[in-house]
């Protein structure tokens, strides 16, 4: 079996130990200066100022009017589901 080798202990094979420090500690605050995940620079949907999203729906037209009676007529969905 292979002896696995750290990029780390590479770098300080190759390079002299001042030089390896130096590289080793530019790599950490890299590192640290990275932002895992969460919301990055220009990602993402552009800002729209002022323009209001439309929402579609895909349903049949038996759904879709299920949906807008029940609005209309203010039916409890909570009540429905109890029974």
């Amino acid at each position: 079996m292979r002896n696995k080798i750290t990029t780390k202990e590479l770098i300080e094979q190759r390079f002299s130990k001042a030089d390896a420090e130096k590289i080793i500690k530019e790599a950490e605050i890299e590192i640290e200066n990275i932002r895992w995940g969460g919301a990055r620079e220009n990602s993402g949907r552009k800002p729209k100022n002022g323009v209001v999203l439309k929402f579609t729906k895909r349903l049949s037209e038996k759904e879709v009017k299920f949906i807008n009676y029940a609005r209309e007529h203010h039916i409890n969905y909570d009540d429905l589901m109890q029974g």
